[in-house]
């Protein structure tokens, strides 16, 4: 999984503003870093949802600081998004959706920067946390009710429309009959209230908001059957990046492996989805986490490809082995 107003979609978020996310920033540990990283300020391409929370986890507890860098976060809409910026060297890493990271190496879209290089895992599915909604006053009730529907995405050939064919063709739905539509997850909310789209493909923070302010419901969790823990996200680079920047590159895996395992403590993010998702208090409070795995596990990634094979997604094998960067020590 994995987007907002015009505002967001080009918002620069530096590390001392969102060091300040949720109160001072923490005294960071020892950094274990060797030697000086190869370029100190690096751009950081992010999604406003809670699959990026370790990003902010680590900004805000000085473990990027702490490596020798400092961080400057740009939103995106969403993955395929990432390609382009990656691509031109707009952004030096990427939080990304697999499927996208996979397309794009598939299709040598990255081949002028020497490919698509995955440096760490970020977020795996749970019940509740991917999910297609519909208005509470709509005839859309239950996954069969979407065959012939238009369902809203944060962007095409991406992990959400990869996850939606699959559970509805395990609903008996035929995919063939069913639309997408590009928009942001702020902007579903509205879409689904509204009648631009009939449903919605949201994630959290946008699923509690719109269930607890519009009163949307729960036609289909497109976590579960064929895509049950399903692998989400995580971050990418260019081979051509990670070739001139080794260091930085360890440095940046250092500092997300603690952002993630501290992700998994509810209290620690939950103040943080306020600042950075832009959500009030209450509805924080109640977002259905996934899980932040704190290694890459290539035999859990090529799940992913064998799916995205099944839907048509690729055109060709691909091993996602090579394109791993295992963290120092790995």
């Amino acid at each position: 999984m994995a987007i907002r107003g015009i505002a967001l979609a080009t918002l620069l978020v530096t590390v001392a503003s969102c060091g300040a996310l949720g109160g001072k920033e923490q005294a960071p540990p020892a950094s274990n870093s060797n030697g000086q990283v190869e370029k100190s300020k690096i751009t950081l391409g992010v999604i406003p949802v809670i699959d990026v929370a370790s990003v902010h986890v680590a900004i805000k507890k000085g473990y990027f600081k702490a490596e020798g860098l400092e961080v400057e976060l740009k939103t995106i809409q969403g993955g395929a998004a990432a390609i382009p910026g990656l691509v031109k060297q707009e952004l030096d890493m990427s939080f990304g959706n697999w499927v996208s990271f996979f397309a794009a190496q598939s299709k040598d879209t990255a081949k002028s920067v020497e490919g698509i290089k995955l440096i760490a895992d970020g977020y795996q599915a749970k019940p509740d946390m991917f999910l297609i909604l519909a208005d509470g006053s709509s005839t859309i009730k239950s996954p069969k009710d979407l065959a012939g529907k238009t369902i809203g995405i944060n962007t095409f050939a991406n992990i959400a429309e990869l996850t939606a064919k699959a559970t509805l063709e395990a609903a008996n739905v035929d995919v063939s009959t069913v639309k997408f539509k590009e928009m942001a997850f702020p902007d579903m909310q509205a879409a689904v209230q509204n009648k631009t789209v009939d449903a919605a493909f949201m994630v959290e923070p946008f699923i509690t908001r719109a269930q607890r302010a519009a009163g949307q419901i729960k036609v289909l969790d497109a976590a579960t059957g064929p895509t049950d823990n399903i692998p989400i996200a995580g971050y990418a680079t260019t081979g051509k990046f990670a070739k001139e920047n080794p260091k930085t590159v360890a440095a940046f895996q250092r500092a997300m492996a603690k952002g993630q395992a501290d992700a998994a403590d509810r209290p620690t993010v939950e103040p943080l989805l306020v600042e950075y998702a832009k959500v009030d208090k209450e509805t924080a409070g109640l977002v259905h986490f996934g899980a932040y795995p704190t290694t890459l596990d290539a035999t859990r990634l090529q799940r992913i490809v064998q799916l995205m094979q099944r839907y048509k997604m690729l055109d060709k094998e691909l091993d996602v082995k090579p394109m791993l960067i295992q963290p120092s020590g790995s």
